[in-house]
């Protein structure tokens, strides 16, 4: 079995139990193929069994679209494909490190506001000032 690392878009976690069986799931955003899909790529992942509650509960803590680090492990498979199985996730910029303002729809539209705002709209600049 190998064991692998990546660093993708949080979207979210999903548990569900069934008699004594945990299914765990966590969602990350992937970048879309441009023909299938736009926007973001949404991609589920299983969440081994014996880490399901830690993982589960770690998500609470991620914004969405809040980069994140998953280590999982790849199982081998029906037909001869891998199986990925989520382990631990992790914050890329802990929030010591960064904000979580990033993700908030908000803040973008802000930062893009104040960009914006020292650039004449439809003026062509003075001659004389040139």
């Amino acid at each position: 079995m190998a064991r692998s690392i990546m660093e993708v878009a949080f979207l979210g976690t999903q548990m569900t139990q069934v008699d004594d069986t945990k299914y765990a799931k966590i969602f990350y955003g992937d970048e879309p193929d441009g023909k299938t899909e736009h926007g973001l790529s949404i991609i589920g992942m299983a969440i081994a069994e014996d880490a399901a509650d830690e993982v589960f509960a770690a998500g609470a803590q991620f914004a969405p679209l809040e980069l994140v680090r998953i280590t999982f492990d790849v199982a081998r498979g029906g037909q001869n494909k891998g199986k990925n199985l989520a382990l631990h996730i992790e914050a890329v910029n802990p929030k010591g490190q960064a904000t979580r303002g990033a993700a908030d729809p908000s803040s973008e539209a802000r930062k893009l506001a104040a960009q914006q705002q020292g650039k004449p709209t439809g003026t062509q600049p003075d001659a004389a000032k040139a």
